[in-house]
């Protein structure tokens, strides 16, 4: 049984963010960018494992 597919989030960018969106990766999808960037800070956080699954508390504690 697979679980079910989360609702997309609609998210306001700061007037910052937006600007490095507009400057930095003109010719990429925002959401793409954006994407990328929340996958790399849960990885570096420890909140995602090396094959990019959601680890859990207990998981990271233990230092899986």
């Amino acid at each position: 049984m697979t679980a079910p597919t989360p609702r997309p989030l609609r998210l306001a960018v700061s007037p910052r963010s937006a600007d490095i969106l507009r400057r930095c990766y003109r010719r990429e999808d925002p959401v793409a960018v954006l994407e990328r960037a929340l996958l790399m800070l849960a990885q570096a956080d420890g909140h995602l494992d090396t094959a990019g699954h959601i680890t859990t508390e207990r998981a990271r504690k233990a230092g899986r």
